[in-house]
């Protein structure tokens, strides 16, 4: 037998159940390691909590937690990545209040979200570290509300507390999506939907009968960083390491060294780190690394293109990574994360479809190298729950090869948005056409089904609609990026416009880092993107805009967002300083 393999646990519906269970059986197994990287070049300082020091962690802290807030209060997390997030977040959840995974302030970019999340949850109390404590204060100082240093709570605090009842039907946290910072929207997560789902990951990418290692760099503060690298692991026994989202920033090939030293890791990151690790890893960090010992790798960009995959597996092929590892994935903070995914062990599922015929909501095949095609990749089969494509106005369900609204049905999905019962009421409890009471998530997304796979289309809300076609945003920019070298990849936004004879689409993109925007023939670049959309889209773009990198606002994620992006062109944010 395997001795890495961690024995089966009872089928329970609450994350602390399991932590109280692989404490009793398996107390000195590792649990979570945290690796620090102090310096550029370093291979990192490992810091890790066996099943029993993290059940201690968390019992102390849940007991002092629970000096400040009573059942149901909720408890914001601004704490930096790394263990001490992680037995916070267990902790909230065992003292029976309601987790808010959030970030420390000095978060660039994401201070004005964050001081609307934090009016929009109304914690009772705030959880953080020794190291930014007194930045957390001094933010939080408004609002008058205790703020804990996680580090500082010793460990017999907890001697004479109980923890109350796990209930799986109460709401365990708010996961707040990513989105406008004027109006944010907390996801209620139940006990039962954060464990439904973890099992339906660990089954989707093999790691429920096989021992796998979590590997990831996700902030925990993103649904997909939370389920892949605590809930599933927590679920399954499985240990979990993890690095800091500036870490793998500053030098990618850290997180490919992790990869390389945990065989038969399972791993996820959003289309554009996997582009980054292509062009930035060099050949000197390659030669000791070796990759063919990995599971699954998660992209759960939406849509996903297959050129990603194929771009990093040209890179790192001769590092041993074996193509079939890339799983596409899709899914969304309101049905926990995971909807959908394409198995590991699998050629990935590549999708040449007609761009006219995909404006009128048809998915038809076309040549892959027609320069007209679109070219996307399938996310496999649902995991563990029901999806439908559904016209997004008479509510029918549409037939294969019929581009429409993804809807979702499963334990995994939501209870609603928190203190938002009307918008609870239109995205969580859809009905069918003919069908009544309605109990399904509208996603918003736009996809299809093709050969039984799922494939992801865009988001309804971006479409951009011209002289009555559909567009899709991400369509477009990704024939602006490949026209010229000097627009950098997955750094621009395309949206639409009120216009004086309809709606015109407008690009934002940011040059490379590589040049300045002195050394780029401005009016040549513009030419030739107006041209390439023109003749790919056929779309006369209303207007080119080039700016500095780091000037495309981006959500907590980590992607473009369009709706911020738009919001700053209208307002005359571009005006000074770019091309137009």
């Amino acid at each position: 037998m395997d001795s890495r393999r961690p024995p089966l646990a009872p089928a329970y519906r609450t994350l602390p159940e399991y932590v109280r269970h692989w404490a009793e059986t398996t107390p000195d197994r590792r649990a979570f390691t945290f690796v620090e990287h102090p310096a550029p070049g370093s291979r990192g300082v490992h810091r890790t909590l066996t099943w029993r020091r993290l059940e201690a962690r968390v019992r102390a802290l849940a007991a002092r937690l629970a000096q400040e807030a009573g059942p149901g209060e909720r408890v914001a997390l601004l704490c930096p990545q790394g263990t001490d997030y992680i037995a916070g977040f267990l902790a909230t959840l065992t003292a029976g209040l309601v987790a808010v995974p959030l970030y420390p302030p000095g978060l660039p970019g994401h201070g004005d979200r964050l001081v609307a999340v934090l009016a929009d949850a109304r914690p009772a109390a705030v959880l953080t570290t020794s190291r930014v404590f007194a930045e957390v204060r001094d933010f939080c100082e408004r609002a008058e509300v205790p703020v804990i240093a996680a580090d500082q709570v010793p460990d017999g605090t907890a001697q004479d507390w109980r923890a109350p009842e796990p209930d799986p039907e109460a709401t365990a946290y708010l996961q707040y999506t990513s989105g406008s910072t004027r109006t944010p929207a907390g996801v209620e997560i139940t006990h039962a939907n954060v464990v439904a789902n973890a099992h339906q990951a660990l089954s989707a990418y093999g790691a429920d009968t096989h021992p796998v290692t979590c590997v990831g760099w996700l902030p925990l503060y993103h649904d997909m960083g939370l389920v892949l690298s605590l809930a599933a692991p927590v679920a399954r026994g499985l240990l979990s390491v993890l690095m800091d989202p500036a870490a793998f920033l500053h030098e990618p090939a850290r997180w490919l060294r992790l990869l390389t030293a945990h065989p038969r890791a399972v791993s996820a990151a959003p289309n554009f780190a996997y582009d980054y690790c292509a062009s930035a890893v060099t050949d000197a960090q390659k030669a000791d690394l070796r990759l063919d010992g990995i599971t699954a790798l998660i992209n759960g960009s939406e849509p996903v293109r297959p050129g990603t995959a194929d771009r990093f597996h040209a890179a790192f092929a001769a590092q041993g990574l074996d193509a079939d590892v890339h799983c596409p994935s899709y899914g969304l903070a309101e049905a926990t994360v995971f909807v959908s995914a394409a198995r590991p062990g699998e050629p990935l599922a590549r999708f040449a479809l007609d761009r006219d015929a995909l404006a009128t909501g048809k998915a038809l095949p076309a040549r892959p190298d027609d320069p007209r095609a679109v070219l996307l990749a399938g996310c496999g089969t649902p995991a563990g729950q029901r999806v439908r494509i559904v016209d997004p106005v008479s509510r029918a369900v549409l037939s294969e090869g019929e581009v429409g609204e993804i809807w979702v049905r499963g334990p995994n999905v939501g209870r609603g948005y928190w203190n938002n019962e009307p918008q609870s009421r239109r995205v969580f409890g859809a009905a069918l056409s003919g069908e009544t009471p309605g109990r399904w998530l509208r996603t918003g997304d736009l996809g299809t089904v093709l050969d039984g796979q799922l494939i992801v289309t865009g988001r309804l809300k971006d479409l951009i609609v011209v002289d009555g076609r559909n567009h899709y945003p991400q369509d477009v920019e990704a024939t602006v990026q490949d026209t010229h070298p000097a627009v950098r990849r997955d750094r621009l936004a395309a949206f639409g416009v009120p216009g004086g004879a309809g709606e015109g689409v407008v690009v934002v993109a940011e040059h490379a880092r590589t040049t300045s925007l002195a050394d780029i023939d401005l009016p040549g670049l513009v030419r030739a993107v107006r041209s390439a959309v023109s003749s790919r889209h056929g779309l006369r773009l209303a207007d080119v805009v080039l700016v500095a990198p780091g000037t495309v606002p981006r959500t907590s994620s980590g992607k473009v967002s369009r709706a911020l992006t738009r919001t700053r062109y209208l307002e005359g944010a571009y005006a000074a300083g770019t091309a137009r």
